[in-house]
């Protein structure tokens, strides 16, 4: 059994060996820009031409040259709006062009000075008070953001609100991205039954194969919620093996110490090569990690709980991997501790937490739980504060890590 660290670097080292093959392996598709959102880019998007492709006006004001400024009143040639071309020459000693944000400078001029910072008289403006201005002051250089055949969204990244304004600000009309791994959801155990079912007194609804599959696609996959398992052998060796054309298999229930878990048996049997079998965590200690053949897989505890922290931790960072996606840790956060935690030594914990935030900072503060079957604990947290493993005590106001949902 692996402390987190280290069975965190067990996945981190598979993760790099998915992204390497991802590159190679997986189908590439072209989309819509407006159908991109949380897709992987399989190519990189370049600049088609500078960024901006002309000295850029940053404020409403005058364009003309900071020497000019301080030997008195200029004349004010003209007017430019963003989207107009400027056809009146160069701006020459003496002179300024009114102009609006975002418009091109013109030719002549090497600064913009704000209107709020001129008196008018006429039609010349100066300086309204004393002050420097100096070259350069209030415009964007072209080619200052990017130049022509730069990277401006690498292979890699998912898209997201600014990687699209990027892309649509290059003409990427159509983006190539990776096609969405496919991950088998396999639930376990005799005592579930479908959420449509009314269960007996002794049995439960099957929740994990539909929070693992929003996991997945949060992950930037698609799930394949196959049926119930149940506890047998058999069972679930054919099962793992019809589930073996995905790009990973998720088996939730099974993994523990008890007579009727068969999940690791039935890997066994079918040849499986384990990385590591539990880590030192709570919830989730007994995960289970290898590969059969050409998959990856994950046997995660059948608490619920237990199910969303490991795979937050484990399968979500493999599964953007094999999709092609660069950025694939789990997602921590920092906030200040708003109550003291005690907790015994020897597990780094997750404990479900809520975290609120506004301009001051992030707090977080614990919230009661009944172990890792209270899904009713879970819908109120929002994160799971996270104790590390030789840690017994976190003190009020402490700065702490957040594992983000």
């Amino acid at each position: 059994m692996l402390r987190y660290d280290h069975a965190a670097a067990v996945v981190g080292r598979e993760v790099e060996r998915a992204r390497a093959g991802a590159a190679t392996t997986q189908r590439v598709e072209r989309v819509p820009l407006a159908a991109a959102a949380g897709r992987v880019l399989a190519e990189a998007v370049v600049a088609d031409r500078d960024q901006p492709p002309f000295a850029r006006a940053t404020r409403d004001g005058f364009a003309c040259r900071a020497a000019d400024l301080q030997a008195g009143g200029l004349r004010v040639v003209g007017q430019l709006r963003a989207g107009e071309a400027w056809t009146l020459g160069a701006i020459r000693p003496g002179e300024a062009a009114e102009i609006m944000t975002g418009a091109a400078v013109p030719a002549g001029a090497d600064c913009v000075v704000m209107a709020e910072h001129v008196a008018a008289q006429g039609g010349a403006v100066g300086l309204g008070e004393a002050r420097e201005i100096v070259p350069g002051e209030n415009i964007v250089p072209a080619g200052a953001e990017a130049r022509a055949g730069e990277v401006v969204v690498a292979a890699g990244q998912r898209m997201g609100v600014t990687e699209i304004a990027a892309a649509a600000a290059c003409g990427g009309a159509e983006l190539p991205v990776f096609a969405r791994p496919r991950a088998a959801i396999l639930a376990t155990g005799d005592e579930l039954v479908e959420v449509a079912e009314t269960p007996l007194e002794y049995q439960i609804r099957n929740s994990n194969s539909y929070s693992l599959g929003e996991q997945v696609r949060a992950a930037g996959s698609e799930p394949e919620i196959l049926p119930i398992v149940r506890d047998d052998r058999g069972a679930t060796e054919r099962a793992i093996r019809e589930a073996g054309g995905c790009d990973l298999v998720l088996l939730t229930g099974g993994v523990s110490m008890g007579k009727f878990d068969f999940v690791e048996q039935a890997l066994v049997a079918l040849g499986a090569d384990f990385f590591f079998t539990g880590a030192r965590i709570q919830p989730g200690k007994p995960v289970v990690f290898g590969k059969l053949a050409n998959t990856y897989f994950f046997g995660l505890p059948g608490n619920p709980v237990s199910t969303m922290v490991t795979f937050a931790l484990f399968a979500g960072p493999l599964l953007r991997a094999l999709g092609g996606e660069s950025e694939c840790r789990p997602r921590f956060g920092m906030a200040q501790l708003e109550e003291e935690v005690r907790v015994k030594a020897g597990l780094t914990r997750f404990l479900p937490a809520r975290v609120e935030s506004d301009v001051r900072g992030a707090r977080v503060k614990q919230v009661a739980w009944q172990g890792s079957g209270d899904l009713a604990a879970a819908a109120k947290a929002n994160g799971f504060l996270v104790v590390p493993e030789t840690t017994e005590r976190l003190a009020t106001g402490q700065m702490v890590s957040v594992l983000e949902i």
